[in-house]
């Protein structure tokens, strides 16, 4: 079994930074994909960032330039370092895990960016 615990989230104006954290435990594989999904009011859940175990990462359209993913494998961790962000962000940022065949998710961290 898997858990994730994501923490981070918070009430920012726009323009402001955030960074969100998910730390993973149990029996985690050697080569996974983390990353973080999110899901706003009255909106489906959309992808905003992954990564895979090698460091490739992968994004949203709608938060490139804007959000970076990382990981520190060893401390099976996944970071997602926002800044210039708009009231549009506002959403459940959730972090997921894929080793196949397994997915896993974590609770979720609200975002409010509002002044």
């Amino acid at each position: 079994q898997v858990q994730l615990v994501e923490s981070g989230g918070g009430l920012v104006p726009p323009g402001g930074s955030l960074r969100l954290s998910c730390a993973a435990s149990g029996s985690i594989f050697s080569s996974n994909v983390m990353g973080w999904y999110r899901q706003g009011p009255g909106k489906q859940r959309e992808l905003v960032a992954f990564i895979t175990s090698g460091g490739s990462a992968n994004y949203g359209d709608s938060v490139l330039g804007r959000f970076t993913i990382s990981r520190d494998n060893a401390k099976n961790s996944v970071y997602l370092q926002m800044i210039n962000l708009k009231p549009e962000d506002t959403a459940t940022y959730y972090c997921n895990l894929r080793q196949t065949p397994y997915v896993y998710w974590g609770q979720g961290t609200q975002v409010t960016v509002s002044s």
